[in-house]
């Protein structure tokens, strides 16, 4: 039988620049060794723009790398995981939180550090745009445009609020667009006003599908249909509050690879940084790393 326990030695990065990565760092570290967590090393990065080369490195040292961060930060290390037996453990530290909140991880730093000290190692998948790899969620539509535009100060000190502001301001000049979904079998072509690409349930911080699971060998496309700027508003508010119609506007497909391809070329956030543009190839990759889960 697999032994399924996690390392108790590990090396923690923390993204110095997410919401709550440079406030929390030394209490990560002290709470960590609290908590039998043996460092063999401990960075909180100021560049962004470095962390991946960092976590690259502490990979190919550590049989556990703890990352500390939001969204963004842990789907551009996630690559860095796969293929390597290194578990990948997580401190939420963003604003949504979206991953963490897939892996039924809490997301106060006590709750996530109970858990690398006393979970266990379960295999995940990941889905991928193209050849990159992403752990929750990728979009398009008018959550790029947020998460591109949205000034930091206001995500940093607003959370989830300063992402609603701006939602609003943003909707203002947004358009529908022309979406072609091919399954290998079928061609499907809608309008639509967001299409959410899920590994998992969440997405800003907000449950979203009811089928998209990361453990089940398949990813779902969902997309808001038609042109009104009112329906998706009332998408995002009825999945919000778990109302009983809340997937009256949505369609979903679920399955291992689709070809996606929008009208006009549209920009895609991937967990929550715009990293890529349509047509793209959209998989799944089953069982491709390890996490900490509870």
């Amino acid at each position: 039988m697999k032994n399924n326990s996690l390392p108790r030695d590990a090396i923690l990065v923390i993204n110095a620049g997410s919401r709550k990565g440079e406030d929390l760092f030394g209490e990560a570290k002290a709470k960590l060794a609290e908590a039998g967590v043996n460092l063999l090393d401990a960075q909180a990065v100021e560049n962004p723009d470095n962390i991946q080369e960092i976590v690259r490195q502490a990979v190919q040292n550590a049989p556990m790398v703890i990352v500390g961060g939001g969204d963004g930060s842990l789907s551009g290390v996630v690559d860095e995981f796969v293929g390597t037996g290194c578990v990948f453990a997580i401190l939420p530290l963003g604003t949504a939180n979206s991953s963490a909140r897939t892996l039924g991880l809490p997301l106060d730093l006590e709750g996530a550090i109970d858990v690398i000290a006393h979970g266990h190692r379960k295999p995940i998948d990941l889905g991928m745009i193209d050849e990159d790899y992403f752990v929750n969620a990728a979009s398009l539509g008018l959550s790029p445009i947020i998460g591109e535009t949205v000034p930091h100060d206001l995500k940093r000190y607003l959370g989830r609020f300063g992402y609603l502001f701006w939602a609003l301001k943003c909707l203002i000049g947004f358009r529908p667009f022309r979406l072609m979904i091919d399954d290998g079998e079928e061609k499907h072509a809608l309008w639509s006003t967001e299409v959410r690409i899920l590994n998992g349930p969440y997405h800003g911080g907000l449950e979203l599908s009811d089928d998209a699971e990361i453990d089940s060998g398949q990813i779902v496309i969902q997309a808001v249909v038609g042109k009104s700027k009112i329906q998706l508003m009332w998408d995002w508010f009825a999945k919000a509050l778990k109302l009983r119609d809340r997937n009256a506007n949505t369609r979903e497909f679920s399955g291992t690879s689709f070809q996606l391809e929008t009208i006009p070329k549209l920009k895609i956030s991937i967990d929550g940084e715009v990293l890529a543009t349509t047509p793209v190839q959209v998989r799944v990759a089953t069982d491709a790393i390890e996490v900490a889960c509870p």
